[in-house]
């Protein structure tokens, strides 16, 4: 019997994260911190730069190591760090360079040291990340995602009763049915003592336990998908602020239940020959709003106003199903756990990658400078400041936006059970590195590849048509046809696509110590099909093509679009207030966010309850001539779902 269900917390240890730091090292660390030059203590403790971290996620132990070679045509791409002691001076595969007070460290591959001819490094560099704030992130994203049971500790007896430690769920006969209260919860009365007891009704006998006010629960989802701002539903439902968003995170929570049935356990049995995933990221502007209590002249301009704030999302490229959409923003976090930490660890003086809280805004809480510190007084006051002063605004703190990917590629593994990847995104370099990292095997066995959709996004949509309109044209002339024959524009890009790339590579042969190796040629070729929004666009690969053949390419580049998320976040747009586009001031010459939220918390929030009624309640008409949910094109359900069937979990 399915028991009503709560949001997980941190407390509930959805993934388990050991910590790389031991009890011995932390008391080193305190006896070191007074003592030792900020450098100089960063250079002693700079293990953590390649040391794996070990976490859990449902009984399955994972090592998370992402500082390595980001490069698919290096030959220490995707390989962790090595020292070889029977070399002389004992060189090693990366080494770090920069420096950490400009905020320039990065990790350069060197030759390989035993002289094979196997492949040839670049000279490649990469950007090194914190292993641990990696896994402190794919932690949140976990939690974030899951419900648990609402667990309830019943005394059925009184202190005399003989009848003691016996439950009516396992001695039934020992009770008496009392009927159900008015919440439908169950009545039991011991046949000994005679006390009653309620107990918490399962979930198919109460969906609505707890709630006043339900029956706007359908109304309010609906005008939450519909871009009705939070005042005008309050105003036409006649509830006040809090009530809103205390049913929007019902709705979120049930929306978590609905997934948890459908989509997490559809996954599971469902097997993949290629998965083709469109990822890309929204920026909206969050209101930064201070505290209650927090106002006045005294606190204005000390923040920014409208903060950036990143959203990644995924989809399926063949069915548009959405697999995640996460806010890079850590609402559960506060500058509390960041000083505790900063207390433990010595966070303010290691390098960035060696912090815990790396992936922050504010990594570290200020400390007061120590007899050899290099900061100043007066830096010290000036850091203290800004993180008091973000004190007092909306609680949580932004995630830097490459961590968050990195995570959502985390988890996207986990999800799907697919024999190969291909990967489209546009030139962002935290999409890219971050899937260079989490995908690594599966790139270096050429069982994932990865596409750049290049767009001119300064052109304008009169262009973009005339492009599409002269391309359909030219796409015929080129194989010979009359403008009103009638033919497969698919097969004729095919057939152009192929001819093109006989003489076009997306790699070139360099020539190093008299062996050719392969590397990255940053030659895009025109996609034969523009677009009537985007008109001409340029594809490139990122990954080794060389073992394909001409047509399996062509194919593979004809398939490259970015229309998968681009629906998703116009859905986005036009469907959520909070999240809408800005509007133009009166004047002509600023934007305003005056709609936007002031809490992240509640945006994902509203991007989940959005992302389970745009994959299983909203159809649409593709080529096929069938007009189905992304959940019913991609196999998960065989129905279209309403918000009624989710909210009341039918």
């Amino acid at each position: 019997m399915s028991k009503l269900k709560r949001l997980a917390t941190k407390a509930d240890n959805i993934v388990v994260v050991e910590p790389p730091v031991s009890l011995a090292e932390v008391m080193e660390r305190e006896k070191n911190y007074p003592i030792m030059f900020p450098k100089e203590f960063a250079k002693n403790y700079r293990e953590l730069l390649f040391k794996p971290i070990t976490l859990h996620i449902n009984g399955k132990t994972y090592h998370i190591q992402f500082n390595r070679c980001t490069n698919p045509f290096c030959k220490w791409f995707g390989e962790t760090q090595k020292e070889y002691s029977k070399v002389k001076y004992k060189p090693s595969r990366y080494r770090l360079e920069g420096s950490k007070k400009y905020g320039s460290q990065n990790i350069r591959c060197y030759p390989d040291p035993t002289g094979s001819a196997i492949g040839t490094t670049w000279n490649c560099n990469c950007t090194p990340f914190s292993n641990w704030s990696v896994a402190e992130e794919i932690t949140r994203l976990a939690t974030m995602d899951r419900v648990k049971d609402i667990e309830k500790e019943y005394n059925f007896h009184r202190e005399d009763c003989p009848n003691q430690g016996l439950t009516p769920f396992e001695s039934s006969k020992e009770f008496y049915k009392r009927g159900k209260s008015t919440g439908n919860s169950q009545k039991w009365q011991c046949k000994s003592c005679g006390k009653m007891t309620n107990v918490l009704p399962s979930r198919r006998e109460s969906t609505t336990f707890g709630q006043k006010r339900n029956d706007i629960l359908p109304s309010l989802a609906a005008q939450l998908l519909n871009r009705t701002p939070v005042k005008r539903t309050c105003e036409i439902l006649k509830i006040g602020s809090q009530t809103y968003y205390s049913k929007l995170e019902w709705l979120y929570r049930r929306c978590l239940e609905f997934n948890e049935r459908y989509e997490i356990n559809g996954f599971k049995s469902l097997d993949f020959n290629t998965m083709w995933i469109n990822t890309d990221k929204m920026i909206y502007y969050l209101n930064n709003v201070r505290r209650r209590g927090q106002g006045g002249e005294r606190y204005d301009l000390v923040e920014e106003k409208e903060f950036p704030t990143h959203v990644v999302i995924s989809a399926d490229m063949g069915s548009r199903y959405v697999f995640r959409c996460d806010v890079a923003y850590d609402w559960s976090t506060t500058t509390d756990d960041i000083m505790n930490d900063t207390l433990l660890y010595k966070d303010d003086h290691l390098d960035e990658f060696s912090r815990k809280n790396a992936r922050l805004r504010y990594s570290f809480f200020p400390q007061s400078p120590t007899k050899n510190d290099e900061q100043s007084t007066v830096e010290y006051m000036k850091e203290l400041d800004d993180l008091n002063l973000r004190n007092k605004y909306v609680d949580g703190m932004h995630v830097n936006s490459t961590y968050t990917t990195m995570a959502h590629y985390f988890h996207l593994k986990l999800m799907l059970n697919a024999k190969e990847w291909r990967f489209v995104t546009d030139n962002d370099s935290s999409l890219m590195t971050s899937l260079f990292r989490v995908f690594a095997r599966e790139i270096k066995c050429n069982d994932a590849h990865h596409f750049l959709n290049l767009i001119d996004k300064d052109k304008s949509r009169k262009t973009a048509y005339l492009e599409f309109v002269e391309g359909r044209k030219e796409l015929k002339d080129w194989v010979g046809l009359d403008v009103g024959t009638k033919a497969s524009t698919y097969k004729l890009a095919l057939t152009k696509l192929k001819f093109q790339l006989r003489n076009h590579d997306f790699y070139e042969m360099v020539n190093k110590d008299g062996h050719f190796y392969l590397k990255r040629a940053n030659n895009p070729i025109v996609h034969p099909l523009p677009s009537p929004d985007q008109g001409f666009r340029t594809v490139d690969c990122t990954t080794d093509l060389s073992s394909y053949e001409i047509d399996e390419i062509a194919r593979m580049i004809l398939n490259v679009s970015d229309k998968a998320t681009s629906a998703f976040i116009q859905q986005i747009r036009r469907r959520l207030s909070i999240l809408e586009r800005p509007l133009v001031t009166a004047r002509g010459d600023q934007k305003s966010y005056i709609y936007a939220n002031f809490n992240p918390k509640y945006a994902q929030m509203a991007l989940t309850i959005l992302r389970t009624f745009y994959n299983f309640c909203l159809p649409y008409k593709s080529w096929d001539k069938e007009e189905l949910t992304p959940a019913q094109r991609i196999g998960l359900t065989d129905k279209v779902f309403t918000m009624k069937d989710i909210i009341y979990l039918r």
